[in-house]
């Protein structure tokens, strides 16, 4: 591994992120060449984790835009504070009241109207996530996650912060970030994401990790566990992932497992432990009674049968 790709893994290793020589590289990537990193992956892999460990890495504070179906500029970059506008339209009313007894009338109500062009002012916006991060005077991680669940009219909009770290606002105009933000795009795959956005970005996809990796992971989240009970956890939820089930486990939820099983039987598996706790592990009753028919099988395959 590249020494400055190294020194990245181990800034999001101090951070409790373990990456992999791919992952390390995007992000070093990523930040030298300024460029936004699309991670793309099954749902519980890390692609969200990896946003929060890089801000932490950085010594910089997270912001965070949740996409849903529907979500839209209001949400994701700024709305009016229209309380203060309020209050502001009722101080020239005040003012036009006083008119009469202004003795240079034309010099009051061109004061007024330069006045009442400040309605949409800046003082009066309302910043989002979106806002946030690029007028931010100090450096943050942008995370915009699960992308793929916003619709495609809010990629498009997207497109002039990713390409130039910029956003308009029609009664403002266009604001640049004076500190460019480190910006992390995450998507599950619920539908394909446009080619234009996908060209501004660099690319990361993460899969479930390796057992070896898994194994760190879980160490590092469950410190406390019995290392044959993790190293044997690891190899059943691995063989678990290999069968036809609506939804593979997280590494979440192996590390919950981890520890539910460390209460039960906790220097090694058996099967009876692992049949009453899949409910740990699997989160759709059709998986369970799946795998709760294979436990010996997948027992076996912990103890390296």
């Amino acid at each position: 591994m590249d020494s400055a790709v190294q020194a990245v893994a181990d800034r999001l290793d101090d951070a409790g992120y373990i990456s992999d020589v791919d992952i390390a590289t995007a992000v070093y990537l990523a930040e030298q060449l300024e460029r936004p990193l699309l991670v793309e992956g099954p749902a519980g892999v890390g692609k969200t984790e990896l946003a929060v460990a890089w801000a932490q890495a950085t010594a910089r504070r997270l912001i965070r835009l949740q996409c849903y179906e529907g979500i839209d500029e209001s949400r994701a970059l700024y709305e009016w504070d229209y309380g203060k506008q309020m209050l502001f339209t009722q101080i020239l009313r005040d003012k036009v009241a006083a008119l009469t007894a202004d003795t240079d009338l034309a010099g009051a109500i061109a004061r007024l109207q330069d006045e009442g062009a400040q309605f949409f002012d800046r003082r009066f916006l309302l910043p989002r996530p979106l806002l946030e991060a690029i007028t931010s005077p100090q450096p943050v991680v942008l995370l915009v996650d699960e992308i793929d669940k916003a619709d495609p009219e809010f990629e498009a909009f997207l497109l002039e912060l990713l390409s130039a770290f910029q956003v308009s606002i029609p009664e403002v105009g266009t604001l640049s970030a004076t500190v460019r933000p480190h910006v992390v795009l995450t998507s599950n795959r619920a539908r394909e994401l446009s080619d234009p956005l996908r060209r501004r970005c660099l690319h990361l996809f993460i899969a479930f990790p390796d057992a070896a990796r898994e194994e760190r992971i879980v160490a590092e989240k469950a410190p406390d566990t019995d290392e044959t009970l993790r190293h044997q956890v690891v190899l059943a939820a691995q063989h678990i992932r290999g069968l036809d089930l609506l939804k593979a486990p997280s590494i979440g939820e192996v590390i919950d497992w981890t520890r539910a099983l460390s209460l039960l039987c906790p220097t090694g598996l058996v099967e009876d432990a692992v049949r009453t706790t899949l409910g740990v592990l699997l989160k759709h009753q059709r998986d369970v009674e799946a795998v709760r028919g294979r436990v010996p099988e997948v027992v076996r395959a912990a103890h390296g049968g």
